[in-house]
């Protein structure tokens, strides 16, 4: 059972007693109601009893008052017909609504007002009217007729009190039943809800603790198998190659895996509840200023960390070269619980690139080594030549010819004694350097293998593209890619070498991450198939058979890495119009030309 059954559970526990409650509440009002229309009904009765009698009590008072003004002839003994005459309309009209409340027959009323009305008219004014004049008022048929017509008007009067007096008694007795009914009511649906409630909460209980039953086996079960998973994860831990730091959300160490151990120089008992930058210190490979480690970048960003080399310095403060990343650990929730840091010591794999690079190195001078050697051979003899020829006796101006000439062919040979050397000596910390003359020492030193392979180059450098890096490495890349385009190329074809500059506010708009240098190297060979393609930066691939190594595109994809740039290739193999397209970026960074060299 889960947690949204268990609140429907104890939501029909609770229900259920206030839909019954509001049953009995319901029944109660209209029972309720209905006794008090019943009590209304009673009132009504007793002050239609009420005014009936009142009616008869007026009556008598204008009877006594004629009878008393016939005898003494006195108006003062009129005084109390006078009187009842208002009121007397005001109790029949009275009667009338009281009775019409009740629902009830106003015949008799009606019968009352005109009796009434008739002895008024008939007895009581011409008897008045007799006693005013002096008539004779002792006449015994007026008399009689008089008695007879309020006899009359008593027994309706009569009448409509005994008839209010039934209705009423109706009323009361209806009033008791109720009271009775409801008692009854009450007390059946109380103990129908009660055996109901208890039955409905008793099988909800049941329920309940049932599931609360599955619920404690679900959870041992659960904490069994957390319990082994966390067992089998401290043993996938302890197992793996690669170092393994942990830390909780503050920051501080809560895991080291052996290997991590190995690797940091600290146990786990003595890094246990330490800084994570404390255990594990991170220093930039080339600077050597400390860097933050894969735990503060993650919790800025709250997501995993790219790959990246660094040097980390152990306990001992001896450094090693390791490749890290970092990961979040999370909660249900998706707060940010810890971090999970992976690291491997890749000093040993850094000094097997060196060394590869290395050799590429010195294969790419072994290739050079002929076209160089026969570059200067050439200006060499020339010179020797000339030199034989100034010894033979030339006249004054030929040795000035002579002398200029051979002046111009040691240019030539000390030019590319120059760019030789430039492709070798190493920098040890990244300048800021324009591409145009690594570029153009490039070509120097490829000229002859261009002009071999019958390649023509057409270049668009540009003065001000100012990168930052370092400049032998460079003079390697763009050797060894400029050489593949020559290679590549058909006989007669032209190689294009374009370089553009790339704005800041235009970078990542047209595909760069930042401000730099875009090189485009365009030939129009037979081009790369998509399965080559995919391959050609992996080590030792190559596709010239035994004439390469399979490291040229891998040691310069890692240079230009290296600076922070990109390099991507494109190729085309239809008949219309084959080639590749390799183009370099590399950002400008900070750094800016001395005064002199802008």
């Amino acid at each position: 059972m889960n947690l949204n059954q268990l609140n429907r559970i104890l939501l029909q526990t609770l229900l259920l007693p206030v839909v019954f409650l509001l049953l009995v509440a319901g029944l109660l009002v209209w029972q309720v109601r209905d006794a008090e229309r019943t009590v209304e009904r009673i009132q009504v009765a007793n002050q239609n009893i009420a005014t009936a009698n009142l009616i008869n009590a007026l009556m008598v008072d204008e009877e006594t008052g004629v009878r008393g003004y016939q005898n003494t002839s006195n108006e003062i003994f009129l005084q109390p017909y006078e009187f009842a005459i208002g009121p007397l309309q005001d109790a029949f009209a009275k009667l009338r609504a009281g009775v019409t409340a009740e629902q009830g027959d106003t015949r008799p009323i009606d019968d009352l007002v005109a009796a009434h009305q008739l002895w008024v008219t008939t007895i009581a004014e011409p008897m008045i009217d007799k006693v005013r004049n002096g008539g004779n008022t002792r006449d015994p048929g007026t008399n009689l007729r008089g008695k007879a017509e309020l006899d009359n008007l008593r027994a309706l009067s009569g009448a409509i009190i005994d008839t209010e007096k039934q209705q009423n008694a109706l009323a009361v007795q209806r009033w008791q039943t109720q009271v009775t009914h409801t008692l009854y009511a009450v007390i059946g649906v109380s103990l129908v809800s009660g055996l109901l409630i208890g039955a409905f909460a008793r099988n909800r209980l049941h329920a309940v603790t049932s599931a609360f039953q599955g619920t404690l086996l679900a959870l041992r079960d659960e904490t069994q198998s957390t319990y082994e998973s966390e067992q089998r994860l401290l043993a996938t831990l302890t197992s793996i190659g690669d170092g393994v730091v942990v830390c909780n959300s503050e920051g501080c160490v809560v895991l080291l895996n052996p290997v991590a151990e190995q690797l940091t120089g600290w146990s786990q008992k003595d890094a246990l509840n330490r800084a994570v930058h404390e255990v594990y210190a991170l220093v930039d490979e080339t600077s050597h200023e400390p860097l933050e480690n894969s735990y503060e970048l993650v919790k800025q960003t709250n997501r995993p960390t790219g790959t990246r080399n660094t040097v980390l310095i152990r306990r001992d403060n001896t450094e090693i070269q390791i490749e890290s990343s970092g990961a979040p650990i999370h909660d249900r929730f998706g707060a940010l619980i810890g971090v999970v840091i992976v690291f491997r010591d890749v000093t040993e794999q850094r000094r097997t690139q060196a060394a590869l690079m290395a050799s590429e190195k010195l294969a790419v001078a072994g290739r050079l080594a002929a076209t160089i050697a026969h570059e200067i051979h050439n200006p060499l003899d020339a010179v020797v030549n000339l030199l034989y020829l100034m010894k033979s006796g030339s006249t004054p101006e030929e040795t000035q010819q002579f002398i200029q000439m051979a002046s111009t062919e040691l240019d030539r040979v000390t030019q590319i004694s120059r760019a030789m050397l430039g492709m070798y000596r190493e920098s040890r910390t990244p300048v800021a350097l324009e591409l145009k003359p690594i570029l153009d020492s490039v070509l120097v030193l490829l000229e002859r293998q261009l002009a071999n392979a019958q390649v023509t180059v057409k270049s668009i450098l540009l003065d001000k593209a100012i990168i930052t890096g370092y400049p032998a490495e460079l003079r390697q890349v763009f050797t060894n890619l400029i050489a593949n385009a020559a290679e590549a190329s058909a006989p007669g074809s032209t190689i294009e070498i374009v370089a553009r500059i790339i704005a800041a506010s235009h970078g990542r708009g047209r595909g760069y991450p930042r401000a730099g240098v875009a090189i485009i190297i365009n030939d129009h060979g037979s081009g790369i198939t998509p399965e080559d393609l995919d391959r050609i930066f992996q080590p030792f691939f190559t596709t010239k058979g035994e004439h390469g190594t399979g490291l040229g595109l891998w040691v310069s994809q890692g240079i230009i890495q290296k600076h922070g740039g990109t390099i991507t290739v494109e190729s085309r193999t239809t008949p219309t119009d084959p080639g590749t397209t390799i183009t370099v970026f590399l950002p400008r960074g900070d750094a800016e030309l001395p005064p002199h060299s802008a």
